[in-house]
C-alpha cells in the first residue's frame, strides 16, 4: 500500500477548536480573536500579561545542514518534535513563518511540514491564512504610491526619481513585472521612471512586522525605512514622506501572531515569513513570545542552513527580543549528505539517482564535512547541538552509525534518528528526550 499524501494525511485530521488550544495556552476570550473555529489572533494585551503571569519556557531552535535540493525536512521535524515533546510529557509549543503564495504555487510547495508532522488545515496554513501577508503588500504599496505622488506634485523633499530604492510588491510569481516603467500616460498619470516588482515575503516590511515588539515599536520601525534619496545621497525615510503612520495602521492587526494545531492537536504559531536570502529568516518575536509564555518549550526553526538562518536567528532575532537560545537541532538527511560527498546527482523533477539509495558510509563520511562545520557554527554561540538525523527506508544502520560518528566528533552532544514523517510524535519521542535533556543543560555560556 502506498503511503498517503500531504493533503490526505492532513484532511484525515479533524482540528480541534481552535479556541479550546489557546485556552489550553492559558489565554482568555478577550485575548482570542477567532477567524473561524480553526485560527486565531492573539492580542498583545494577551501575550503580555502570560509573560507577567508564567515566566519563559524553553526556546529551541532547529536548524540544518547546508539546503540541497532533496530537501532535509526541517519544518517537518519542526513539528514532529514538538509532537513528540508532547507525548513526553512536556506542555510543546511550534511556531513557524507562514509560506509566500509564489513558492506555494511553484515547485516548491508549501511549508506546512509533511507526512503525520503537519500543521493544519493545511490549505489555510499554505494559502491567505489570516491575510497579514495581504495586509504587508498593502502596506508596503502605500509607500510606493506615496512616492510617486510626491515625484508628481512638486517633490518638495527632491527624491532622485533615478534612486528610487522601494520597488512594488506582489505575492505572486510574475516574471513579466520584474522590471517595469511607470508614470506613462502623460502629466496626469505621474512621472516616468524605471520600476520593479518583488515578492511580498522581500518586502522590508515583512522583516520588520517578525522583529516588531508592540505596535509602538512597529511605527518607529517603519518610519526609519530608506525609500529613497536625494541626488546628494541624503536618504528619504518613510518618516519624512509621512508615510509610517498609514502603514501601522494597515499592520495593527497583522502584527498579532496566529495560532493553529498541529495534526496531534498542539498549539502551533504561524506568523511571519521573510526570506533568509534577503532577510533573517524568522518567523516573528510576538509568535514566540507568545508561545514561550503559554508552554514548557518551543520548537523554531530558522530559513536555511545553520551558516545562515541560525546565525541571523542568533545575530538578529535574539538581539532584538532579548531572549536567549536554549538548544538547537541541526536536521540532517543520509541521501543529502551523500550528495554533498560527491555521491550521485541530482535534477529537479527528475527521479532519484540509485546512487543514493545504495550503502555508501564513506560517502556520508565525506559529506559530513558540512554536518560537523554546521555543529561548529551553531556551538560559536555556546548553545547545545542536538543532531535530528531524518531517516528513510533506504538508509543503512552503517550509515546512521556515520552520521552518529561525524556529529559526536563535531561536537553535538547527540545524534538521534527520527523517523515523525511516518510515525507523528511517536518516530520523534527519542529526539525530544534528547532535546529536552540539551536545552535543560541550556546555553550557559550564550554568545552574540
Amino acid at each position: 500500500m502506498s503511503f498517503p499524501s500531504d493533503l490526505e494525511i492532513a484532511r484525515s485530521v479533524t482540528p480541534r477548536p481552535i479556541a479550546d488550544v489557546a485556552h489550553e495556552l492559558g489565554f482568555r476570550d478577550d485575548e482570542i480573536e477567532l477567524y473561524g473555529n480553526t485560527k486565531a489572533k492573539i492580542t498583545i494585551e494577551g501575550i503580555e500579561r502570560k509573560e507577567r503571569e508564567h515566566g519563559r519556557g524553553k526556546y529551541v531552535l532547529v536548524t540544518a545542514i547546508s539546503p540541497t535540493p532533496l530537501g532535509e525536512g526541517k519544518s517537518t521535524t519542526t513539528v514532529g518534535l514538538a509532537q513528540g515533546l508532547s507525548r513526553i510529557g512536556k506542555e510543546a509549543t511550534v511556531a513557524l513563518r507562514q509560506p509566500s503564495l509564489g513558492p506555494v504555487f511553484g515547485i516548491k510547495g508549501g511549508a506546512a511540514g509533511g507526512g503525520y508532522s503537519q500543521v493544519i488545515p493545511m490549505e489555510d496554513f499554505n494559502l491567505h491564512l489570516t491575510g497579514d501577508v495581504h495586509a504587508i503588500g498593502a502596506a508596503h504599496n502605500l509607500a510606493a504610491a506615496f512616492i510617486d505622488n510626491h515625484i508628481h506634485h512638486g517633490n518638495e523633499l527632491g527624491i532622485d526619481a533615478n534612486n528610487v530604492l522601494w520597488p512594488r510588491v506582489m505575492d505572486i510569481s510574475d516574471r513579466a513585472l520584474r522590471d517595469i516603467v511607470v508614470g506613462l500616460g502623460g502629466k496626469d498619470n505621474g512621472y516616468p521612471r524605471q520600476g520593479s516588482f518583488v515578492i511580498t515575503v522581500a518586502s522590508e516590511v515583512m522583516a520588520i512586522l517578525a522583529l516588531a515588539s508592540d505596535l509602538k515599536d512597529l511605527r518607529a520601525r517603519l518610519g526609519r525605512i530608506v525609500l529613497a534619496t536625494k541626488k546628494d545621497g541624503t536618504p528619504i525615510t518613510a518618516e519624512d514622506l509621512k508615510v509610517a503612520g498609514s502603514m501601522a495602521v494597515l499592520l495593527k492587526d497583522a502584527l498579532k501572531p496566529n495560532l493553529m494545531q498541529t495534526l496531534e492537536g498542539g498549539p502551533a504559531f504561524v506568523h511571519c515569513g521573510p526570506f533568509a536570502n534577503i532577510a533573517h529568516g524568522n518567523n516573528s518575536i510576538l509568535a514566540d513570545r507568545a508561545a514561550l509564555a503559554g508552554s514548557d518549550i518551543l520548537v523554531t526553526e530558522a530559513g536555511f542552513g545553520a551558516d545562515m538562518g541560525a546565525e541571523k536567528f542568533f545575530d538578529i532575532k535574539c538581539r532584538a527580543s532579548g531572549l536567549t537560545c536554549d538548544a538547537a537541532v541541526i536536521v540532517a538527511t543520509i541521501r543529502a549528505l551523500k550528495m554533498n560527498g560527491g555521491v550521485g546527482r541530482v535534477v529537479a523533477g527528475k527521479p532519484l539517482d540509485p546512487a543514493l539509495l545504495e550503502n555508501n558510509p564513506e560517502g556520508v563520511r565525506r559529506g559530513g564535512v558540512n554536518l560537523a562545520k554546521q555543529i561548529e557554527n551553531v556551538r560559536a554561540f555556546g548553545v547545545p547541538v542536538v543532531v535530528a538525523i531524518n531517516v528513510f527506508p533506504t538508509d543503512t544502520a552503517d550509515e546512521i552509525a556515520a552520521v552518529r560518528e561525524v556529529a559526536l566528533e563535531a561536537g553535538a552532544r547527540d545524534a538521534v534518528v527520527a523517523r515523525h514523517f511516518t510515525d507523528g510524535g511517536a518516530g520523534a519521542e527519542d529526539l525530544a528526550r534528547a532535546v529536552w535533556a540539551a536545552a535543560e543543560e541550556g546555553s550557559r555560556d550564550f554568545r552574540l
